[in-house]
């Protein structure tokens, strides 16, 4: 797609959001002064993703106000990242800004993204809430989740993933797929997209005025792991799983045989030297040898299935080409 023949407008500001009726009317009065006071040409994408109180009808209200004022409703709650997916699909801005819609990320950092993004040639700008007023329960498991993030993702510089406050280059968001839960990595995604330049900036974060928080509990925690080892993994061995699955399938089956021998070869020992000797099969390690070589084997057969299947696939051949004469 080319970015540069469909954008003129200078930001889209993308808001995923889910019951928060209390606080839309007043992020929109806070994102429409600040840009008013900058000038900045702009639409504003409200995405409701199922929400069962007034946030559709008021966002339908905004747009009769306001033409800048784009939304779309989703028949039921499919989750952040396909809001932000429908969200990045409809946006026409040189740069995109996302935040969520409860109040807690401010407008008033969006001249700076712009800036950063248009002066300074970052691809992504991801805010960082160095200050939070989240509760501990959310904040501990947030940090250890980041932590690993860091070193998994090979990006060192950034200290909050999952922020909500970000900016994109319009290219960006029309490169990368989010999906399922993958939006706590959207900064992976783009680096495995081939945009490298990422950078942080530390954001002003306030507490939550209306509602409580939809993201609480354990399951996220672990499903937030969960996800970021499959996308790595997916990185990694997705176009070559014969390389992880065939190693590790040939390596099990070689150590079984080899322990096959050994016990078989015990066995021929005594006989030679006549000496009692216990039944082949009568050994934990005859048993443990076959069921290495067993699992060797399925595992490179899951190999070389996974190959054909990625050699097969429609996207095998989609390359991101940034210039071309």
């Amino acid at each position: 797609m080319n970015t540069s023949e469909t954008s003129h407008l200078d930001i889209t500001v993308v808001v995923p959001l889910y019951n928060e009726d209390e606080s839309i009317p007043e992020l929109h009065a806070w994102i429409k002064r600040v840009m008013s006071e900058h000038q900045f040409s702009h639409e504003i994408i409200f995405v409701d993703d199922g929400s069962t109180d007034q946030s559709w009808p008021i966002i339908e209200q905004l747009s009769q106000c306001d033409s800048a004022v784009h939304g779309i409703k989703f028949r039921r709650n499919y989750g952040k990242s396909p809001a932000l997916f429908c969200g990045f699909r409809a946006a026409k801005g040189e740069v995109v800004i996302t935040m969520d819609a409860d109040l807690q990320d401010s407008p008033d950092e969006i001249p700076e993204l712009y800036r950063m993004i248009k002066e300074e040639g970052y691809d992504l700008v991801s805010g960082y809430k160095q200050k939070r007023y989240d509760p501990i329960s959310k904040t501990i498991p947030t940090k250890l989740f980041n932590a690993t993030a860091r070193k998994v993702s090979g990006i060192p510089n950034l200290h909050d993933f999952n922020c909500g406050l970000k900016a994109y280059r319009l290219e960006v968001v029309k490169h990368i797929e989010v999906y399922g839960e993958m939006h706590r990595y959207i900064p992976y995604l783009a680096k495995n997209a081939g945009f490298t330049k990422i950078g942080e900036k530390v954001v002003h974060h306030q507490a939550r005025k209306f509602g409580k928080s939809k993201f609480m509990g354990l399951n996220r925690f672990i499903n937030g792991y969960l996800d970021l080892l499959s996308l790595w993994f997916l990185n990694s061995f997705g176009l070559k799983p014969m390389h992880v699955f065939g190693f590790l399938g040939s390596l099990m089956f070689i150590v079984g045989f080899f322990a096959v021998l050994v016990v078989g070869g015990i066995k021929l020992y005594h006989i030679c030297c006549g000496t009692p000797a216990p039944l082949v099969t009568s050994s934990p390690y005859f048993y443990i040898s076959l069921t290495m070589m067993v699992l060797g084997t399925q595992l490179f057969v899951a190999g070389f299935l996974g190959e054909l299947i990625s050699r097969n696939a429609q996207g095998r051949n989609d390359y991101h080409i940034e210039k071309e004469f």
